[in-house]
């Protein structure tokens, strides 16, 4: 601004008033001014101005595991679209699952002085580095997993319910030999997942055959050799349940070469699930993004409500792929 005032030849207070569109000054010095901005460059920060004011930087961080993965892009785009709508910006990053990374971001961001953090926590990571930025008014809400090390407000769906719908669906089909394949236990969603299959089992008294529970990284080779096991020996099983979109669409591409046709229901819908005709347990990305951001803006606006831990619903989708009996 300095710069802008000695070539226009005016104060710096005449500079202030023509960037902050305030009255006070002439259409021709404005004018001049505004020239004097555009041949230098000159743009307001408007980080510092809000801290020289002591006030919102008017900005939000939002942390999550990888953006090219359609769930993660959906929720993103509701949290988008809430701080849109309080006239937000919003910074993101990926943290590939790697809890080093997240921090790496969360504090990065805050060194910017975000107003808040909407996390998808990492795998194995420690939460309590934000202690010193919650005690300080950074509001922080994390969404789909919760933290770890200290309490937050936290965004959940109802994993093991889903689960579990799934599960009675099926033995209402006829299924008793039930084969599970799940992502990582390192994920808490996989952890709530394979929950709500033992307990669907053993609420219709039947036992978990743990032949036929299967968790890894959702790989070609994983789901290959899981689906052998599985459908394999003289009592195959006749359902197969599948932890997330990626081990179902792993799991159809290999069902397609084999004789042996399960009963199938997948965990998350997907885009071509209606096409290939398979029955799902369907949560909301947006739904939770939406919620995670409202939650967050609520708390920037003085929410001093105790910690809230809120579980959204899942629904059973059914189609043409669980319907085959045993």
């Amino acid at each position: 601004m300095l710069d802008v005032a000695r070539a226009a030849g005016v104060s710096l207070k005449t500079v202030s008033r023509v960037v902050n569109g305030e009255p006070g000054v002439t259409a021709e010095t404005a004018q001049r001014v505004a020239d004097v901005i555009g041949r230098l460059g000159f743009r307001r920060n408007d980080s510092a101005r809000l801290l020289r004011q002591g006030v919102s930087t008017g900005s939000i961080a939002f942390i999550l595991e990888d953006v090219a993965d359609p769930f993660y892009a959906t929720l993103a785009r509701a949290v988008l679209d809430v701080a849109r709508s309080h006239e937000y910006l919003v910074l993101a990053g990926c943290s590939d699952e790697n809890p080093v990374f997240e921090k790496e971001l969360a504090q990065a961001f805050c060194a910017r002085r975000v107003d808040g953090l909407v996390i998808v926590p990492a795998p194995g990571g420690d939460h309590r580095y934000l202690v010193a930025e919650m005690r300080m008014g950074t509001a922080v809400v994390f969404a789909d997993r919760p933290a770890t090390g200290i309490d937050a407000d936290t965004i959940l769906v109802d994993n093991s319910g889903g689960v579990r719908a799934a599960v009675q669906h099926l033995l209402g089909q006829g299924h008793r030999r039930l084969a599970y394949l799940g992502d990582d236990l390192r994920f808490f969603t996989s952890q709530e997942r394979l929950a709500g299959y033992r307990e669907a089992l053993a609420q219709a008294g039947l036992p978990v055959d743990e032949r036929l529970v299967f968790t890894s990284r959702p790989e070609p080779e994983f789901v290959r050799q899981a689906l052998t096991e599985a459908l394999a020996g003289p009592e195959p099983a006749t359902a197969l349940l599948t932890g997330n979109s990626r081990v179902t669409i792993l799991a159809l591409h290999q069902l397609r070469t084999r004789n042996e046709q399960p009963a199938l229901v997948g965990f998350d819908d997907f885009e071509s699930a209606e096409l290939l005709d398979v029955t799902v347990v369907a949560q909301d990305p947006a739904a939770i993004g939406r919620a995670a951001a409202t939650l967050l803006f609520d708390r920037l606006a003085g929410d001093s409500r105790p910690i809230q831990t809120v579980r959204l619903p899942t629904r059973l989708v059914v189609r043409g792929s669980s319907t085959r009996r045993p």
